[in-house]
């Protein structure tokens, strides 16, 4: 057999392939934008009384997009009138079966208008059309089948129990997912035969109004939902008037303590879904490409605009070094960019505010002494941009490893054994949720029933189905979202 020699070559290994991406935006028109939105209340859009109007600022380009109504108490309390007239004079004595029907209607709006609704969303909030395309709208139409298929099985969801609806459900959502959180919200509640005043957040509005196209399309009576729009004062009105019998809100832990004193003492049924500091804690037998991109999609998705966010990375020390390198290459791959941009992996910050928020945090970071690590990241001139954000060498008691950032930052930390793993991931004020990364089920467990979190995902991260609740402890808020569990809030079980 002939001996074949080798030889080693002098010529440099060839670079790694860098890819191109083209541009691949989808089409504003796809969305017909109006000039002005005005408040929906008792099936109608109708003008504020204030007189007042504020605009909406894309993220992206800092462009106005429109303007919308500021409510104030008048408004508020015409909603809540006509919430009122609608749940006694119909809603609440309606067959369960016939109120399935409207979710069911509305839930294939939603996908019939999908595309619509997904570019509204991206533009108002800066969110990658990817994300809007492929995770929230799905969700929020899955929500409202889901909650329809309960309306008229109440009795079978509470054996023994008589449910009944409370009466008016007032609803305030936050920025990060406008539409899917006004269906975590509104199906549940309309499920269960109470009726709604929501109150969508002050920098985006734009899917909440087009919602309201939508329950006029699915012909649901007047008054059942209304939407009015606003700042914090609107929210302030809602949560102060004497004529609901429901709140519930999502948004920061701040606000939800100011709503808890203001409700202290009142007949009113109260959840909040509030903050959170989530820990992703990554042993040394987790497949560790997995591991990265749980980690990724875990802090950077939504641009780290999530409560349940995986922004503190806690690393079995033995794979620290491995993994770290494979995640910052991982995070010089993100495209940073236009939101309607099929390509974009990390759209813009939701506003001006949020990004200063960012800013400071991440400085107080580096004054603190951490060490930070940001990509090579070409940002556009216009808009409110921040590059992904990784922080080594963090410490417990710096900011950034226990104030919620909202942003795509990641403080990462070290551990050795299961039970350090634990006693850091719960030194936290919050406990919404948390990831565990390993191959080993009965670590998992133990994990689980230790770690002080309301979902904790397991070789995964940021999974969400209807059928699962959502929530959290301690300075995350109390109550559940989703599931059989989200029924409860909005009945009155005897």
């Amino acid at each position: 057999m002939a001996q074949v020699e080798k030889r080693e070559s002098s010529a440099p290994a060839p670079a790694p392939l860098e890819w191109e991406y083209a541009p691949a935006p989808e089409a504003r028109d796809v969305v017909q934008l109006e000039e002005r939105y005005g408040l929906f209340v008792g099936g109608e859009i109708v003008q504020p009384q204030t007189g007042e109007w504020f605009a909406s600022i894309s993220p992206s380009t800092e462009e106005t997009l429109f303007e919308v109504a500021l409510a104030g108490e008048a408004d508020v309390d015409g909603a809540v009138g006509a919430a009122r007239d609608a749940y006694e004079n119909g809603w609440s004595g309606l067959a369960p079966s016939e109120r399935a029907k409207y979710l069911f209607r509305i839930a294939r709006i939603l996908q019939e208008r999908s595309r619509e609704l997904a570019v509204a969303e991206s533009l108002d909030g800066g969110k990658p059309i990817r994300e809007s395309r492929d995770v929230d709208i799905p969700l929020a139409a899955a929500h409202f089948f889901y909650y329809a298929g309960w309306a008229d099985k109440l009795e079978y969801a509470f054996p023994n129990r008589t449910p009944e609806p409370l009466g008016v459900a007032a609803q305030i959502i936050p920025w990060n997912f406008p539409l899917l959180m006004l269906a975590w919200k509104i199906a549940p509640a309309l499920a269960c035969g109470n009726t709604v005043v929501l109150k969508p957040a002050e920098t985006t509005p734009l899917t909440a109004m087009i919602f309201a196209d939508v329950c006029r399309q699915a012909e649901l009576p007047p008054g059942v939902v209304n939407l009015v729009t606003g700042d914090g004062t609107t929210g302030a009105h809602l949560v102060r008037h004497d004529g609901i019998d429901k709140l519930a809100f999502t948004g920061s832990t701040e606000v939800g303590k100011l709503i808890m004193r203001e409700l202290a003492g009142r007949d009113v049924r109260l959840t909040l879904e509030l903050g959170g500091k989530a820990a992703n804690i990554v042993f040394d037998d987790a497949a560790l490409d997995q591991a990265v991109e749980g980690i990724v999609n875990g802090i950077y998705f939504n641009q780290g605009h999530v409560c349940c966010a995986g922004s503190r990375l806690l690393v079995q020390e033995s794979i620290y070094e491995p993994l770290l390198e494979k995640l910052k290459r991982r995070l010089s791959t993100l495209r940073v960019g236009d939101p309607l941009d099929k390509n974009t992996d990390v759209g813009a910050i939701n506003s001006k505010a949020q990004l200063e928020k960012i800013r400071e945090l991440v400085a107080s970071g580096e004054d603190e002494g951490a060490e930070i690590f940001q990509p090579e990241c070409e940002l556009p001139e216009r808009g409110y941009w921040f590059v992904p954000t990784l922080f080594t060498n963090v410490a417990q008691s710096y900011r950034i490893a226990q104030e919620e950032i909202f942003g795509p930052v990641l403080s990462v930390l070290t551990f050795r054994t299961p039970e350090e793993a634990i006693e850091k991931a719960n030194n936290t004020p919050y406990g919404l949720s948390a990831g565990v990364w390993t191959e080993k089920g009965s670590r998992i467990l133990w994990m689980v029933e230790r770690l002080r979190a309301g979902v904790v995902w397991a070789n995964t991260f940021n999974r969400f189905d209807p059928t699962s609740p959502f929530g959290g402890y301690r300075e995350s808020g109390f109550g559940r979202e989703g599931g059989r569990h989200g029924l409860e809030p909005y009945l009155r079980l005897e």
